[in-house]
Order: structure tokens, then C-alpha cells, then sequence
């Protein structure tokens, strides 16, 4: 009976979304649907947004908000037909992709009730042959996890907390429909909210399910002098291929379709997508601007540059501001990566492109193309601008502790692998485990743990830890690579296989703009990168204010969310 269940679940996750099993589109014309669409005619959005805090007598308090999850039509593109999508939002029809931008204050908690108002059966195709959130009697999984939050175990939204529609069905991990988002103590900065349904992840994002939420400390940005209000905007960055009709393109043929029917290693979109809309544009006036990019992208990596030889001015990494601005001509993103940056227009005129060269996948794949190469346009007004530019770029911005190496609790070593069959890829996994088998990370609250992450594989893997602060301190490349994967595959243990040994290499510097704290690291392939691991507060050195030991517990993962749900993933258990 569960082997029927999983076959019809196949089988109705393939006629979705005017993909005939039939007539499958060709990449060709994927590629023409989306070359047909102009660059640069749809105006940039702003995504609207939600106060996570209230005012009493003029002080700022907790806010209790009910944001909802909806199937509802979309406009990509103003000459693309409506595309039906998942969205966020306080109603259907407030519902946008990315979902609004949700505004809280440090040290000022936000509750939220999430709400499924999917459908019962997805608009996209899906894989029942992983490891995968499988409602008995139909629904859409899914579940929210706080993308860089630093909250109490049953508010971090474990794959195995998930819910279907009106809480008809719940994972073996679900507690409560109100998470709690404490925003005490941690860093402000750019962080988002995104599905995180068991096996599905990739699924959900694509179908549009992730939004942005912003933490601010008031005294901070005073201080700073930044460029705010209309001259501070949030960019999230995607890539999707569509369907003819308009309809959200996902393979319904895997790879390695004898493994897994509909699972492939990576996906990657033909039109590049800004808040919502392809390559659109932006007027900007000649002053500075500040950008909060975020890279939403389920595999792809951004190398954004601008067109006319400026630079950007980076101020913060994903997570938190750097020590001091740091001026760049381009910035490399993974997957769920961010970079906070000032773009100073002033001494500029007419339109400036901002594009992408990073290689698919990243770092030797394919070299971008003529529409995965653009982003979107600036357009810069003639006129003086109608608010003279107070804001200024500070000499010098936070300091936060730099990592320790010392008191040190423990030092691991995870190995990142990829399997296959026949040259076909089947999976991949963290020290040769799935995210099922018993948790090997066991930290303990307020501890500094050092963790050196070997990649095996071929592909750059960015690695996000729930809860947890780090930052990288060495990359390391290793010598006689294949001699060393070898021995690993056999023992799955860097010490039996000599590690010293091979990790002889060069030593690779750790860009300055990433020496900070964050919670995505990127881990070069054929490397061994060594990262410092906070699990309690950095700049406030204090423990949480909630039990970290409790039930369902963290993961760790692979953030090229075509990884994380075929098993590059793992528990992440505190213990006391």
C-alpha cells in the first residue's frame, strides 16, 4: 500500500504545471521562451513590507503576525503569460514572490503564525525515491526555517516539522503553529525565511516559498549613516525557466532515472529574476545607494559585476557588518549567500548593467551565456537628486570578536561526497551519512568547536549551519586528491587516512569581504577549509536565552538545495 501511495504521488507530480509527460519541453525551448522576453521593460519592484514589531505610547513592542502560504498567479514578465506560483503573504491576494519583507528591531521579539493554504496536490514535480515529506492523504508539505536566525529548537522549522493545509496532517517534528523569533542579541543584518519541507526544499523555493526579513539595531544604523528609506532597497536574486504557457518549468526525468525518477544534482534557469520580475530595471538618482542582496537561487552562483567599471562598497557579509568597508569590483554569492553593499551613482550617468559571470555549476561548469549573464539595468536619472545625500560610507562600521582558536571544545572533520552509478549521480552525503542515522555533531551550548569541511567532489558546496556563527580561517587545497578520496570512501575517517598528508597544498586567503561572521561558507572543491564555530552569541559572548538541547534539534547542510534533499544534510544535536 505505502509502495502504491509513492507511485501515484510520482505519477500525479508529473502532469503539473502543462508538463505532459508526453511532450516534454527541450532545453532549446526553454532557452526561446525565455530569450523572447525583453530585458529591462519591467520596473524593479519593491516587496512590501510587514512591521515584525508594534508601538506603545512610542516605544517599540513584541507584534504577533499570520502570514500565510497560497497558490495563486504571478506576473513574471509583462509579456509572459500569469504563471501560477506559491507565495507568502497576510492575504492571497497580498501574496508576492519573494514574500514581503518582514521589518524587526533587535532585542524585540516577533511571533508568527505560519499558515498552509496550499493546495492538495503540487504545481510542480517532485521525487518520492528520496528521502521526502509524504502526507498520507494528500497536501503540500511544507514547513518555514529562518535562514541565518539564531531561535529556540521548535521555531528553527526542522524538515521534519512540516504541515499541510490547516494543520490537517504534521511531521513527526511538529509542536506549534506559532514560531518564536527572539532577535535578542544577535547580529543585525539581512537574513531571510524560506520553506524547509523534508526532501521537497527545492521544490517549494522554486514554486516561489522565501521572503526577506531584516533585523535592525536602531543605534547601529544612527550611528552609521547610512543611505535609508526609498535609497535602501532589498534585492533578491533567482534564476527559473518557464514553459510556454508561462508555467514554472522542473524536470520530471532524472538524471539517473532508474535511482531517481525526477531528482537532478542541480537546476538552473534560463531568465535571471529581481523581485520578482525578469532582468527588470531600476531608476536611481545620482547619489548613493544601499543594496541588500540576497542570492535565492536554488544552484547557482552569482559573480556580480557592474557594467561600467564601478565598484560596490561592501558593508556586511550575510549575517553580519564587516569591521570596515571594503571596496570590490565584483562579489561572488552561493546559494542563500548575501552581501550588503553601497553603489555611490553620483559621478555616473546614463545606464549601468549588473551581470553575472559565474560558471555553472560553479566553479568549472558552463561559462554564463548572453541572458544568465545579465542581471538587471540602472537607469540614471539626469536631474539633480531630489533629496540631497546626508548618508555617508563610514571608515569604520562593527567590530565583532574575530574567532578564537584557542579554548578550543573539539575539532571535526566532515568529508562532503558525491555518489554515482554508471558516471550518473545518485546522491550525496556528509561523512558518508544520511541525515536519518544518528547525529555526530553533538556540540555544547556557548562553545567554540573548530570544524575542517574536506570537499571531495567537484562542485563548490556552500555549507549553512542552523543556529550556529562561523567563519572561515584557512583554505587549504589537498595533494594527490584522488589517492586520499580513495581511502576515505573506504573509511570515512581523515585520521586512519593520514589527512596531514594530503592537505600539503597552497594555502588559498580568505576573501576579506567574508572575515566576518555568517552563516553560509563556501567550501572549494579539492580543499579542506577550516572554520571556527560559535554555538552561542559572538558579540555579546552569552548563552541562549532558550533550551538549545531540546527537541527536534538542528541540521546542518549543503544550501545548493538539490543537495540538501537528496541527503547532503545532517542533525545538528546540542547537548547539555
Amino acid at each position: 500500500m505505502v509502495g502504491l501511495l509513492i507511485l501515484l504521488s510520482f505519477v500525479n507530480g508529473l502532469k503539473v504545471a502543462g508538463q505532459a509527460a508526453s511532450s516534454p519541453p527541450t532545453a532549446a525551448d526553454l532557452l526561446q521562451v525565455a530569450a523572447s522576453l525583453q530585458m529591462y521593460v519591467d520596473e524593479l519592484p519593491d516587496m512590501p513590507k510587514i512591521n515584525g514589531y508594534s508601538s506603545h505610547n512610542g516605544r517599540p513592542g513584541p507584534a504577533n503576525l499570520t502570514i500565510g502560504m497560497f497558490e495563486k498567479t504571478w506576473k513574471f514578465h509583462k509579456d509572459l503569460p500569469a504563471t501560477t506560483v506559491f507565495a507568502f503573504g497576510m492575504s492571497s491576494t497580498a501574496a508576492t514572490v519573494p514574500g514581503p519583507t518582514i521589518l524587526t528591531l533587535q532585542n524585540v521579539p516577533t511571533y508568527i503564525t505560519w499558515e498552509n493554504h496550499l493546495p492538495s496536490t503540487h504545481i510542480l514535480p517532485w521525487d518520492p525515491t528520496i528521502l521526502n515529506a509524504i502526507p498520507k492523504t494528500g497536501g503540500v508539505a511544507t514547513v518555514v526555517h529562518l535562514h541565518g536566525g539564531i531561535d529556540e529548537p521548535q521555531s528553527d522549522g526542522s524538515p521534519f516539522a512540516w504541515f499541510t493545509a490547516d494543520f490537517n496532517q504534521t511531521g513527526p517534528a511538529w509542536t506549534t503553529p506559532t514560531y518564536t523569533y527572539l532577535n535578542d542579541l544577535q547580529p543585525p543584518g539581512n537574513i531571510f525565511y524560506h520553506d524547509h519541507a523534508l526532501g521537497i526544499t527545492r521544490v517549494n523555493l522554486i514554486a516561489g516559498l522565501f521572503g526577506g526579513y531584516l533585523i535592525t539595531d536602531q543605534a547601529t544604523e544612527s550611528r552609521l549613516n547610512l543611505p535609508s528609506g526609498s535609497f535602501d532597497r532589498l534585492i533578491m536574486i533567482f534564476d527559473r525557466s518557464f514553459n510556454k504557457d508561462g508555467s514554472l518549468y522542473l524536470n520530471y526525468t532524472g538524471v539517473n532515472p532508474p535511482v531517481h525518477p525526477q531528482w537532478q544534482p542541480e537546476y538552473y534557469g534560463d531568465a535571471i529574476i529581481v523581485n520578482g520580475k525578469a532582468w527588470p530595471f531600476m531608476n536611481v538618482q545620482p547619489r548613493k545607494y544601499r543594496f541588500r542582496i540576497a542570492s535565492v537561487a536554488n544552484a547557482r552562483y552569482f559573480r556580480l559585476s557592474l557594467s561600467n567599471g564601478l565598484n560596490f562598497t561592501q558593508i556586511a557579509s550575510d549575517y553580519s557588518y564587516l569591521a570596515q568597508p571594503i571596496v570590490v569590483s565584483s562579489i561572488l554569492l552561493s546559494p542563500a549567500e548575501g552581501a550588503d553593499v553601497i553603489i555611490d551613482f553620483s559621478n555616473s550617468s546614463g545606464e549601468v548593467l549588473l551581470q553575472n559571470d559565474a560558471p555553472y555549476p560553479y566553479p568549472s561548469g558552463n561559462a554564463t551565456d548572453s541572458l544568465n549573464s545579465k542581471v538587471m539595468k540602472f537607469v540614471i536619472q539626469s536631474q539633480n537628486a531630489s533629496v540631497v545625500d546626508r548618508s555617508i560610507v563610514p571608515k569604520s562600521l562593527v567590530q565583532y570578536p574575530k574567532p578564537a582558536t584557542t579554548g578550543i571544545a573539539q575539532t571535526r572533520y566532515l568529508g562532503l561526497y558525491e555518489y554515482s552509478t554508471n558516471g550518473l549521480v545518485t546522491h550525496l552525503y556528509i561523512n558518508g551519512k544520511r541525515l536519518t542515522d544518528p547525529a555526530t555533531e553533538t556540540p555544547v551550548p556557548g562553545s567554540t568547536e573548530i570544524w575542517k569541511i574536506i570537499n571531495l567532489t567537484q562542485d563548490d558546496h556552500p555549507l549553512h549551519l542552523h543556529l550556529a556563527m562561523f567563519q572561515a580561517i584557512e583554505q587549504r587545497g589537498l595533494v594527490n586528491v584522488d589517492q586520499f578520496t580513495a581511502c576515505m570512501n573506504t573509511t570515512y575517517d581523515p585520521i586512519k587516512c593520514n589527512i596531514s598528508t594530503y592537505a600539503q597544498g597552497p594555502l588559498f586567503p580568505i576573501p576579506p569581504t567574508e572575515m566576518t561572521w555568517k552563516n553560509i561558507v563556501k567550501m572549494a572543491p579539492g580543499n579542506i577549509t577550516t572554520v571556527v564555530v560559535k554555538f552561542g552569541y559572538v558579540h555579546k559572548n552569552a548563552s541562549y536565552p532558550f533550551n538549545s538541547t531540546a527537541e527536534p534539534g538542528y541540521v546542518y547542510h549543503c544550501h545548493i538545495l538539490d543537495h540538501e534533499d537528496n541527503e547532503m544534510i545532517r542533525p545538528l544535536k546540542l547537548v547539555s
